[in-house]
């Protein structure tokens, strides 16, 4: 019996560096529903300011209570997806998150097409993605930047370095 699915697929020989990006942000206080809002209407600024590199851009709910919503991002390459963590909204955004989380958790997990995964949780209490199954280490040394840990040679000045968010001599 012949099938009635349209089934289709896609070619990415047009994208060899491409990088997805899954992100999510989870309320873990009453306190960080203000800061959850908040980000809504600076990502979509983001979003529609068009960033080199950035091929598309989807809202995704994760749960409702406790309130935690995200996105999935595709980039060209690495080198664009960084040098737009690098730059203003961005840098301001993570160098404040990192310094106080506002009653949230934040996590990413990103895919690279030519191989390499990589994620990061902060203030995140129940281990999701990745850290469901795979051993949960520090945030620092080796693993402090996400393109370190992703195994990319590119990966520049972090947003904050590890000294600057811990302290001189932080290893």
């Amino acid at each position: 019996m012949p099938t009635h699915v349209n089934r289709q697929t896609v070619s990415l020989t047009a994208y060899p560096d491409l990088v997805v990006v899954y992100l999510g942000m989870r309320v873990n206080r009453l306190t960080g529903l203000k800061t959850l809002l908040g980000f809504g209407p600076q990502i979509a600024s983001s979003v529609a300011a068009k960033p080199d590199g950035l091929l598309n851009h989807e809202n995704m709910l994760y749960s409702l209570f406790p309130a935690h919503v995200g996105m999935r991002q595709y980039w060209r390459d690495t080198p664009s997806l960084l040098a737009w963590t690098r730059s203003d909204p961005h840098r301001q955004w993570w160098q404040r998150f990192l310094k106080d989380s506002g009653g949230t958790g934040f996590w990413h997990e990103s895919y690279f097409l030519r191989g390499g995964m990589e994620a990061i949780y902060d203030d995140i209490p129940n281990r999701i993605g990745f850290a469901t199954f795979a051993p949960v280490t520090p945030a620092r040394g080796p693993m402090f930047t996400a393109a370190h840990r992703a195994g990319k040679s590119h990966a520049g000045e972090p947003v904050l370095t590890e000294s600057d968010l811990y302290g001189e001599n932080s290893h």
